[in-house]
């Protein structure tokens, strides 16, 4: 099982470089906190076992609106790449499962 993440700023077109991120139990606990790199992707985040998780995206130098994004997703196979990847704008966002 792996899990990697990418923010790509919508308003620019270009990855979002620096964006901090942390991975969370269900309960809150922090698994891991990494900021993104040039390409706005995260790769090295800890496998999580399954169940709940959620990723928190720290957006605010984005977007005036949302200060933070979290995606909640739930693991299902631990032997599963897991890709959740954020596009974000000034006033909306959107996920999906990549690949």
């Amino acid at each position: 099982m792996s899990l990697s993440t990418h923010v790509l700023n919508a308003a620019t077109g270009r990855p979002a470089d620096g964006v901090s991120v942390r991975l969370e139990r269900a309960d809150g606990t922090v698994l891991a906190a990494e900021r993104t790199d040039t390409d706005g992707r995260v790769k090295g985040l800890p496998a999580p076992e399954p169940g709940v998780h959620r990723l928190v995206f720290d957006t605010g130098d984005i977007s005036p609106f949302y200060p933070e994004v979290t995606i909640a997703f739930t693991v299902t196979d631990p032997a599963e790449h897991y890709h959740v990847p954020l596009l974000l704008s000034p006033y909306s966002f959107s996920t999906y499962r990549g690949s």
